[in-house]
């Protein structure tokens, strides 16, 4: 992604800068970096930015003419790239874009097949809030055989989620090195 991101800058300096979006790989940004070059934004009237906007991000967004303005303002700033290397900078990035959202969609078919494979094998860690199959498929495989481990507290500490105690009487304290 960082050589994408760095295509991205060739193409539309501004663009990767200050980027008006919260996602630069959200299906607007993407369609603008895909479909429009800084001198296009630029000369555009607002009302068919806008356009383009609403259409690209299905009407979600809140204020498209503020974001048209700005993306006309960041266009205009932006550096502009020799003719002969803007033919090549698009096809790369078509090609990066391309090979991130291939990887993008394999590592969504590993998900659902490490999902199918959890369903089989019994364990409670799915139950804990924000893990899910593929993170508790993780941690079963780091920690091998549970019976390695003497107690809860060992496979703690093996994890480094405890502190070592020192206790002095009815005082007790926890050591936390740093």
């Amino acid at each position: 992604k960082t050589y994408f991101l760095n295509q991205v800058f060739l193409k539309f300096s501004g663009l990767r800068q200050d980027n008006p979006f919260s996602n630069m790989f959200g299906a607007t940004c993407l369609a603008i970096i895909q479909e429009l070059e800084p001198e296009q934004i630029a000369q555009m009237s607002i009302e068919e930015l806008i356009e383009f906007l609403q259409e690209k991000g299905k009407n979600r967004f809140e204020n498209p003419e503020e974001i048209a303005k700005y993306l006309q303002k960041i266009a205009r700033a932006s550096y502009r790239l020799n003719k002969a290397m803007a033919d090549p900078v698009n096809i790369s990035l078509s090609v990066t874009l391309s090979v991130i959202k291939h990887m993008e969609s394999e590592v969504k078919r590993l998900d659902k097949e490490i999902a199918k494979l959890m369903k089989g094998t019994p364990n409670t860690l799915i139950s804990i809030k924000g893990v899910g199959p593929v993170f508790a498929a993780g941690l079963i495989a780091e920690i091998g055989d549970i019976k390695r481990f003497k107690n809860h507290h060992a496979l703690a500490k093996y994890a480094g989620l405890v502190w070592n105690q020192n206790q002095s009487g009815e005082f007790e304290a926890e050591e936390t090195k740093r």
